[in-house]
């Protein structure tokens, strides 16, 4: 019995000897950390996405405490308006960005680029990116798997069953950039947001030549430059065949959406630009118009004078 009792005893003064220790050391090694990190991480959405570029919100609100400069921190989801408050509470100075929408960059549906074989196994972009081209001619189309669908934490991006391609909700996209980094073909990517969701872009990252990107996607851009000669802001630009208009200096004129052959500049939430007829041009080169017809002159006298007037000429 009292091998037993002195057993209880002895594990109840290690136990509370090693308790002592590990509070001492605690104490000793405990980081303090600043107590408004928790106020500014609670006036964050909360997504805990990553667009900021932290694992989650936690990560944003220690960096925007700790650093006397936040100019380069952001938070997409919340915006400016979550920024103002936050730069209000810490007496700094709040970072303002236009809003951004994700824009998937292909325009090769099921019509325009047409299946040359089938693929069989993981239904994951990466993964089948990783082993072949894709199921049709056109090594840089969207393969239509859904990795940027799983990666969106909003709802966002789905994809359409009638032309295999991924379709961004611009009302619910917060433009994180989560669907960005998830496609491995690169088509996905964060552009200006205008006003009622309004766009014009180049529906296409394709690099080939134009023989090439005809032969496997009929929507596809072939570098011909008539877009490239048609803007007047300096908003397009080619590259490796491939046009690019840059959302800073667009001003959505659509000049260029009508002169692409292949379709491969989509607009959004426009009307299409109707035309104006040029006027016939004469042999000389001058514009003629039609000749302006000549008023016929109105007799000043009452009907009455004039009747009386035609029947004394008769008399004569």
């Amino acid at each position: 019995m009292s091998t037993l009792i002195y057993t209880i005893i002895t594990l109840c003064v290690i136990g509370i000897v090693s308790a002592l220790v590990l509070y001492f050391v605690a104490q000793k090694f405990k980081v303090e950390e600043d107590p408004r990190i928790d106020d500014v991480e609670k006036m964050l959405p909360g997504a805990n996405c990553g667009g900021c570029g932290f694992p989650g919100c936690r990560g944003l609100a220690t960096a925007l405490v700790e650093s006397d400069d936040i100019s380069s921190l952001y938070c997409s989801v919340g915006g400016d308006s979550c920024m103002g408050s936050i730069a209000e509470y810490l007496g700094k100075v709040a970072p303002k960005k236009e809003p951004t929408v994700a824009t998937v960059r292909c325009g090769g549906t099921c019509e325009k680029r047409p299946h040359t074989n089938t693929y069989i196994g993981a239904t994951s972009c990466a993964i089948a990116s990783s082993l072949y081209v894709g199921e049709t001619g056109c090594a840089y189309g969207c393969l239509g798997y859904g990795d940027c669908v799983e990666a969106c934490a909003f709802d966002a991006i789905h994809i359409n069953p009638e032309t295999g391609l991924a379709e961004v909700d611009a009302d619910k996209c917060t433009a994180c950039g989560a669907c960005v980094k998830a496609c491995p073909k690169g088509i996905i990517e964060l552009r200006k947001k205008w006003p009622k969701n309004r766009a014009i872009y180049v529906s296409c990252v394709s690099r080939d030549k134009g023989a090439v990107t005809m032969k496997a996607c009929k929507a596809g851009c072939i570098g011909c430059s008539k877009c490239l000669k048609v803007c007047e802001f300096g908003a397009i630009t080619i590259e490796n065949n491939l046009a690019y208009i840059d959302p800073t200096k667009c001003r959505l004129c659509r000049k260029c959406v009508g002169e692409c052959p292949t379709g491969a500049i989509k607009m959004i939430g426009l009307a299409p630009l109707v035309k104006k007829e040029p006027a016939p041009k004469a042999e000389g080169g001058a514009t003629t118009t039609a000749p302006a017809a000549t008023p016929k002159p109105q007799s000043t006298e009452s009907a009455p004078a004039a009747a009386t007037k035609q029947v004394e000429n008769k008399e004569a």
